[in-house]
């Protein structure tokens, strides 16, 4: 598996199991700082390697009146001082070429949206960047057909990529995961990551917005583990009933100490397992 630098002593795979977690937009600098926190207090006791994501904009919300986030400059500016105070990596995801420039210089991580996974303008302009990408698998494919994405990436030299699995559509309003991805994508030689929390959303559910039923993000998590994933993403929030973006299917930030600790315990069994 090819490795993947975040920053200095964070190489995956070689850190063992990693999280990608934080709010699903930033709310506001309070509100992201405290969160950022709590989450680098749990990276700490648990000595799980942590990547802080928060969305700058939401753009792919389903109705114009849902909130979206700052804005590009704001919402860097944010992210510039969660690491500033924490030491902790960011993640956001980008939805234009033009955002990519800015981005670069704050995010550790940048990532393709699911919804546009297939974008080859905006995968190839942030590939170029030199960054790690975490490349989300669109609800509408098939996972060997990631491969042909990951290709956009490497077309640019950039092998710093990550795969997240985050479900697929199933019906209306429903997603479903397969399990079978996160082999199948491992396969290309690549980290891959469980999106436990969005993988338990039911897009358009709520009328106009998403629902979603955190109480499985769990066992999503957990199963993933099972199965060889190199990371858990999870989206977390205080309250999540008063978040702005994703709260059905976020998981209550008091509940993820002891996810963890289960996490780490599948972890190691599977990789025990290798040995």
């Amino acid at each position: 598996m090819r490795k993947v630098e975040i920053k200095k002593n964070f190489v995956i795979p070689d850190c063992g199991l990693f999280l990608i977690a934080g709010p699903c937009v930033i709310e506001s600098e309070e509100h992201t700082l405290f969160i950022a926190e709590e989450l680098k207090k749990i990276s700490i006791t648990f000595s799980i390697p942590l990547i802080f994501k928060a969305s700058f904009d939401k753009a792919n919300r389903l109705s114009i009146r849902s909130y979206r986030g700052p804005g590009l400059d704001e919402g860097l500016r944010i992210l510039k001082k969660v690491k500033d105070e924490f030491g902790l990596p960011v993640l956001s995801d980008v939805h234009e070429v033009y955002q990519v420039e800015k981005a670069k210089e704050v995010l550790d991580v940048i990532q393709i949206p699911a919804f546009l996974s297939r974008q080859t303008d905006l995968v190839v302009e942030v590939a170029k960047t030199g960054k790690p990408i975490n490349i989300k698998k669109g609800q509408f494919m098939a996972p060997w057909n990631m491969l042909s994405i990951v290709e956009k990436a490497l077309s640019k030299g950039n092998e710093r990529v990550i795969i997240t699995e985050r479900g697929t559509t199933f019906g209306y309003n429903n997603l479903v995961v397969d399990m079978r991805s996160i082999p199948i994508m491992k396969d290309f030689g690549f980290p891959v990551v469980i999106d436990a929390t969005h993988s338990v959303q039911t897009p358009g559910a709520g009328g106009e917005k998403s629902g979603g039923d955190s109480r499985f993000a769990p066992y999503i998590a957990k199963a993933g583990v099972a199965v060889g994933a190199d990371g858990v993403f999870m989206e977390v929030h205080e309250n999540p009933d008063r978040a702005l973006s994703d709260g059905p299917n976020s998981l209550p930030l008091s509940k993820l100490p002891s996810l963890i600790k289960e996490l780490l315990s599948i972890y190691s069994i599977v990789q025990g397992g290798k040995e």
